[in-house]
């Protein structure tokens, strides 16, 4: 039976991991997500389940290897400069092609910058996040109840890939407290015959490694890595339309951007605008093919982020660089309000960009 409750955004995740079957959890607090690690601290000495606050960033991302490494479904979360400092682990688990859950609810940056929401890890997320040739799955929820919803969709996503899947997300969200949806679901089960469990002598050793010291044998990794990142990018692959089937003009938005995106679609529609929203869910995969089928019908592209500037490259790139793509941005833990990002629509149709 489903149960509904009011939940903030950052217990809503923690919440789902324990539904996603998540009984190992390691971490350090930090500003605006720490409430997960306290709804862990709180909830996993009652399911028997494990919660440690780590010495540091550092420290509880390479727990967080290991017990990936044994098997265990495993989550770390952290915000902005936190998941910087995490970043090694990070690559590490990467090149030893194992699951791991991450959350970054993001702050203001760079350097320390600020406790307010931001989206400005979006380069460090969706192009690696550490160093070498590798992927995250990158999840943008825009609801408390995505925040849910998508936890336990990355759970099983980095199971199936053998990946770390993040959720990425900023301040408002993490914040912001909403009724939400608990579905009763089985949970998915997945063998993991390459884990440190102990062999009884009735199997090979396993290693969990991700040093190669001959070149032939690293490349041959990363290649056979990117064959099963093109899977990813062909089957999973999440986005939202709205307002799309008549649309001439598109605002490209996610997370709490989006939400303020949605508001201003409908006030340019009572203008007469015909402008639609596209909402990346997954951004990693990105949502190419949706992106480029736009194109060809649009005149014109909207970005609204909360950074500089980041993911306008991505849609460039999908777009094949075929339509203007006009940026709406706020930077250092502001937002956008509905009526700078209708201005931005407008400056759009008059072609100015």
């Amino acid at each position: 039976m489903a149960e509904r409750v009011l939940m903030k955004g950052n217990e809503a995740i923690a919440e789902a991991a324990i539904r996603a079957g998540c009984r190992h959890y390691f971490g350090y607090p930090i500003t605006p997500q720490t409430e997960i690690a306290a709804y862990m601290a709180k909830k996993m000495p009652k399911i028997g389940g494990v919660f440690l606050q780590a010495e540091s960033e550092i420290a509880s991302i390479n727990m967080v290897y290991g017990a990936s490494a044994a098997g265990m479904r495993v989550m770390t979360s952290s915000s902005s400069p936190g998941i910087s400092l995490k970043a090694e682990g990070l690559s590490y688990l990467a090149g030893s092609d194992i699951p791991a859950f991450v959350v970054n609810v993001q702050r203001g940056g760079p350097g320390l910058g600020g406790i307010q929401p931001s989206q400005a890890d979006y380069f460090q997320a969706t192009k690696g996040g550490g160093h070498g040739d590798y992927r995250m799955i990158v999840l943008a929820p825009a609801s408390v109840q995505e925040m849910a919803s998508l936890t336990i969709k990355g759970f099983d996503l980095a199971d199936k890939y053998n990946m770390t899947a993040m959720i990425l997300a900023d301040g408002t969200i993490g914040q912001m407290m909403e009724p939400i949806t608990f579905e009763d679901e089985e949970i998915r089960q997945y063998d993991k015959p390459w884990a440190l469990t102990g062999h009884e002598g009735k199997r090979p050793h396993n290693v969990v490694n991700s040093l190669y010291l001959k070149p032939e044998e690293l490349e041959r990794k990363n290649f056979e890595r990117y064959e099963r990142y093109k899977l990813v990018e062909e089957n999973e692959a999440m986005w939202e339309e709205y307002m799309m089937e008549d649309a001439e003009y598109c605002v490209v938005a996610f997370g709490i951007a989006s939400r303020v995106a949605k508001n201003a679609v409908v006030a340019a529609r009572e203008k007469g605008i015909k402008v639609g929203l596209i909402r990346p869910i997954t951004l990693w995969p990105f949502p190419k093919k949706v992106l480029e089928q736009a194109a060809e019908k649009v005149r014109g592209f909207v970005c609204v982020e909360l950074s500089m500037g980041q993911m306008i490259e991505d849609v460039r790139l999908a777009t094949n660089c075929k339509r203007h793509v006009g940026l709406v941005c706020r930077s250092g833990g502001m937002v956008p309000s509905p009526d700078e990002v209708l201005a931005g629509i407008e400056n759009a149709v008059k072609g100015v960009y």
